[in-house]
């Protein structure tokens, strides 16, 4: 799946989250997701919340999945770990880098770094599993 496939698919079984997320780059080594932060994502303090930096770690994974495998809509997460290594900046977007570290025909492992739009230092960094459904 290219980035135009991506999106139309997150919009058709996410549409309630669809449009926080823009594909910036998709390829076979992964994907470049950006997370367009408004007042909802803020936690108190004014710093993106954990929650929300979380999803975008998924999504950017769910879709690194998706782009190899094509539109499955129940590959599952099964595992995550994140690492919140610094504060995001402040009214900016968050940009996730995921890549694919295993792709087999029932698990698929990622890893991802957060970055604040335009900053050199991650602010967070995660490794999710996910669980593929079998063919039917």
């Amino acid at each position: 799946m290219d980035k135009t496939a991506l999106k139309a698919f997150l919009q058709d079984v996410f549409p309630q989250v669809s449009d926080d997320f823009i594909f910036d780059e998709v390829s076979e080594s992964g994907v470049v997701v950006r997370l367009k932060t408004a007042d909802r994502h803020l936690r108190p303090g004014g710093t993106v919340s954990g929650p929300s930096m979380f999803a975008l770690a998924d999504v950017a994974v769910y879709a690194a999945i998706l782009a190899r495998i094509g539109p499955k809509a129940l590959a599952v997460t099964t595992n995550c770990s994140i690492d919140f290594m610094r504060k995001p900046a402040a009214n900016t977007d968050l940009i996730c880098h995921a890549k694919l570290l295993k792709m087999g025909r029932v698990l698929a492992v990622g890893d991802t770094l957060l970055y604040s739009d335009g900053k050199p230092d991650p602010v967070a960094r995660a490794t999710l599993t996910y669980s593929i459904p079998p063919d039917q």
